[in-house]
C-alpha cells in the first residue's frame, strides 16, 4: 500500500506572541472592558470597547458618538479612567497606569496639546524669556515635557493640582 497524503504546507508564521507583562496589560484591560460594558448598558448607551497595550499600559478605548461621556474640558473621561484604576486595583490588588480614551479625546487632546507646547517652545527660542504654560493635568503635561524635551529646551511643573502648570524655559 502507498502513501497518497501529500506533505502538509509549512505553517505561516505566527504574529509575535505577547510578552508576559503585555499579557498582564491586556488581562488589566479586559477586566476594566467587562466593567465598561455592564456601566453601558446601564445606562443605556452605545459603544464599541477596544483593549490594546500602548506606550507600556493598558489602553481601552470606547469608540462611541457619545461626547457626554467626555464632558467638559475632559472632566468626566477623568473621572471614568480613576473608576476603571480603581476597578483593577480592587480586583488584582496592583496599581493601574491604564488610559481610557472616548470617541478620540485623548488623541485630539494630544495635537492640540503638541501645538501649544510648539507655540511655547517658540517663543522662549525668540525670546529667552521663560513661558508659564495654563493649568493641565498630569497625563497632559507629560504630553508636553516629551515635546519640550524633543526641541531640547528645559521644562517643570510648578503649583498644586488642580492649578499646577508646564514652565518652559532655554
Amino acid at each position: 500500500m502507498t502513501d497518497t497524503t501529500t506533505p502538509a504546507a509549512p505553517a505561516a508564521p505566527s504574529p509575535l506572541k505577547p510578552t508576559a507583562a503585555e499579557e498582564a496589560l491586556l488581562a488589566e484591560g479586559d477586566l476594566v472592558a467587562d466593567y465598561l460594558e455592564e456601566l453601558l448598558d446601564i445606562a443605556d448607551l452605545d459603544g464599541d470597547i477596544e483593549n490594546s497595550v500602548n506606550n507600556g499600559r493598558a489602553h481601552v478605548v470606547i469608540d462611541t458618538d457619545q461626547e457626554r461621556l467626555v464632558g467638559k474640558n475632559g472632566e468626566i473621561l477623568e473621572a471614568l479612567q480613576e473608576l476603571c484604576r480603581l476597578v483593577v486595583m480592587t480586583e488584582t490588588g496592583n496599581r493601574s497606569r491604564l488610559t481610557l480614551d472616548v470617541a478620540g479625546y485623548r488623541e485630539r487632546r494630544r495635537v492640540e496639546l503638541v501645538a501649544l507646547a510648539k507655540d511655547a517652545i517658540a517663543e522662549v527660542s525668540e525670546t529667552g524669556e521663560s513661558v508659564r504654560m495654563t493649568p493641565l493635568n498630569a497625563y497632559e503635561r507629560k504630553i508636553v515635557h516629551d515635546e519640550v524635551a524633543a526641541a531640547g529646551l528645559v521644562s517643570e511643573s510648578e503649583g498644586e493640582p488642580p492649578h499646577r502648570r508646564v514652565v518652559v524655559s532655554k
